[in-house]
């Protein structure tokens, strides 16, 4: 059972409304620009990554300049505005990917400090027949659905 403290945060009731407030304009704003793919469909695209950026660029830088074997259905400006929304997009995508990254970390470990340090303090009192833990343990425990039983006491545990 951990007993350290990883993260200890309580976001002011003001800084709250206005990241709320932020996120709701950033949705506002981008929702106008943005689309969802299917699974099939996010399977099907060709994907484009940090290596294929350059390879991209350029393409375009091709297209641009000799446009001769860009096929007759391909509008050049239709493919400059899709490279320009990549370029725009990007540095918002890895930002935005940062702080979700930092978000999650952040909601698993306060989550999982939430959920160990009780459930396994009364685990382990219930284990010792600390007074009333069983009760408490049992009671938490129907949240894993199947239990085992301890070969020591025949105490169902987790």
């Amino acid at each position: 059972m951990s007993t350290k403290n990883a993260i200890s945060i309580q976001i002011p009731e003001e800084e709250q409304q206005a990241i709320s407030e932020a996120i709701a304009t950033l949705k506002s704003l981008l929702s106008p620009y943005l689309i969802a793919l299917t699974p099939a469909d996010r399977q099907r695209v060709p994907k484009m990554g940090d290596g294929t950026l350059p390879f991209v660029e350029k393409a375009m830088e091709y297209a641009r300049e000799d446009g001769q074997f860009l096929p007759p259905y391909v509008d050049l400006q239709e493919l400059e505005k899709d490279w320009n929304a990549v370029e725009n997009l990007v540095p918002w995508l890895n930002d935005l990917q940062q702080l979700t990254s930092n978000l999650d970390d952040s909601v698993m470990m306060a989550g999982s400090e939430a959920y160990d340090s009780y459930y396994n303090s009364v685990k382990y009192g219930a284990k010792m027949n600390v007074a009333d833990a069983k009760v408490i343990f049992e009671d938490l425990s129907q949240r894993f659905g199947r239990s085992r039983t301890s070969p020591t006491n025949g105490t169902d545990v987790e």
